[in-house]
């Protein structure tokens, strides 16, 4: 899983030259498995810029780069990150569930802004299972889910069962455990107050019996009970991959209600024109301008358009001729998808919005602009 420290230790590399690949290998804005097309341009048009030094330097990099893109294509997600250095016997892959620009960089340092800026915007979910002697701490992103830390206070004591004397000062007994579960969820609190702080987590989904539950978020600070969308019942012994199928359907529900907002924040602003367009021959004139910050459309919304066969000028009014670079204007049936390509190479963002009457209405597909 991405993680913030790991990317800024990686940036900070340096000696000898490593090759840095992101590929956008998402199936919707590759309809025809058109990202190998791009990645051996990319690669005859890195080759040819080199310097023969550098080329010899690199050559085994490249080819290793290549080998693994070749034999495990079936097994991409949306967005593909290499890093390779055989100087420094170094390699690392992130397959993840957004796409990215394409990019293949060759330099003296790791290129790691895309995966930075993939942590900067992309929400991070952590997960708390919590019980009255144990907590587990979880991060759920991108659709996985990694299991950070665990605290244990193994001092509680339990319930006497015993009746006679011991009966006799039950009350107080219970107090005595009451006592160290509240020391317990204390230093859970802190910990995880921490714990989100540093690692710049937005939403929290509390695990644990309905007690438990409100328990802790009867302790938390505001600032961390505001990040608090919802809890789930959860085994403490449960399983990482039992987790993530507890809490999915928690952040789906939040993930639907986000895209709502978004959808009427953009058709608010759109009507306003206070920077946002509705429709695509509007998202395709700001496209062509570089001015979209953010492309939403409806998943299953088609369209037709027109696209240069030789710079890729997209327009949805009929032309024989691009009127950038004169070159033929084909027909196409995914204009879509190549405005999700283009904004993608623009380093804007996706929201790919799962099913919205209201955009739809609206013409399917809109943007935020930069300006």
């Amino acid at each position: 899983m991405l993680d913030r420290t790991e990317l800024r230790e990686i940036a900070s590399m340096e000696g000898g030259y490593f090759v840095s690949l992101y590929l956008n290998v998402d199936p919707m804005f590759n309809t025809k498995g058109d990202y190998m097309v791009h990645f051996k341009n990319m690669m005859k048009n890195t080759v040819d810029s080199l310097d023969k030094a550098a080329y010899k330097a690199v050559k085994d990099d490249l080819e290793k780069v290549e080998n693994h893109v070749i034999s495990n294509k079936r097994m991409f997600r949306k967005g593909l990150a290499l890093i390779s250095s055989t100087a420094k016997s170094f390699w690392k892959e992130y397959n993840i569930n957004v796409p990215v620009k394409n990019e293949l960089i060759v330099d003296k340092t790791p290129y790691a802004k895309p995966l930075m800026d993939i942590l900067d915007n992309y929400q991070r979910y952590a997960v708390l299972l919590v019980d009255k002697e144990s907590a587990r701490i979880f991060i759920v992103h991108l659709g996985e889910i990694v299991e950070y830390g665990e605290v244990h206070t193994p001092a509680i004591p339990g319930k006497h069962k015993k009746g006679g004397w011991f009966a006799l000062s039950q009350n107080h007994y219970e107090r005595h455990i009451d006592f160290h579960i509240s020391m317990h969820l204390k230093d859970v609190v802190e910990k995880v107050d921490s714990f989100l702080s540093g690692e710049y987590i937005g939403r929290l989904i509390i695990g644990g019996s309905d007690e438990a539950v409100s328990m802790v978020k009867g302790m938390l600070h505001k600032t961390v009970l505001d990040k608090v969308i919802g809890a789930a019942k959860v085994e403490m012994f449960a399983k990482s991959d039992e987790v993530l199928r507890r809490v999915e359907p928690i952040v789906s529900a939040y993930e639907k209600k986000k895209e709502e907002e978004i959808v009427e924040s953009l058709i608010a602003k759109a009507l306003k024109k206070e920077n946002a367009v509705l429709g695509l021959d509007n998202v395709i004139s700001a496209l062509q301008e570089q001015r979209v910050m953010k492309l939403v459309f409806v998943k299953d919304y088609k369209a037709n358009g027109y696209n240069c066969s030789s710079c890729n000028y997209l327009s949805v009014q009929k032309s024989d001729s691009c009127p950038y670079c004169k070159g033929k204007m084909d027909a196409v049936d995914y204009m879509v998808d190549l405005a999700g390509q283009k904004a993608i190479q623009q380093s804007a963002l996706i929201e790919v919005v799962s099913e919205s009457k209201k955009l739809l209405d609206a013409g399917g597909i809109g943007a935020f602009l930069r300006f």
